[in-house]
């Protein structure tokens, strides 16, 4: 272990927290017919990727307006976007199971209105 590193401590600063606004009820897509072949692993998305997603493909807003609402940048935003879009035409190219997990650094926006 090089000098001065401790367990548990990753390279770069901590993660920044994300607001999502919406908590997806359903957390698990798979296809409807089961493969011919060897199944794939399933592909993770987690809920910054969906509430980016959301927020740009679904509500209609800019980069900009969803990092406002998320409480991140717009190059965040963009990465976030740019990996789920990349996700859900795997799944449905490669006929893979999709499954959406928090990451732990997620705070729903209802949480953050209760405490003002």
């Amino acid at each position: 272990m090089p000098r001065g590193m401790g367990w548990g401590r990753g390279r770069g600063r901590r993660r920044k927290m994300r607001v999502i606004g919406f908590i997806p009820q359903v957390r698990h897509f798979y296809p409807a017919l089961p493969p011919l072949s060897q199944p794939k692993p399933p592909i993770f998305m987690t809920y910054e990727e969906f509430e980016a997603l959301r927020l740009v493909d679904y509500e209609g807003l800019t980069q900009e307006e969803a990092g406002a609402k998320m409480g991140v940048s717009r190059g965040t935003v963009w990465r976030a976007l740019s990996s789920a879009r990349k996700k859900v035409a795997q799944m449905i190219v490669e006929g893979r199971e999709l499954i959406i997990l928090p990451q732990g650094n997620e705070i729903p926006k209802a949480v953050l209105e209760e405490g003002e």
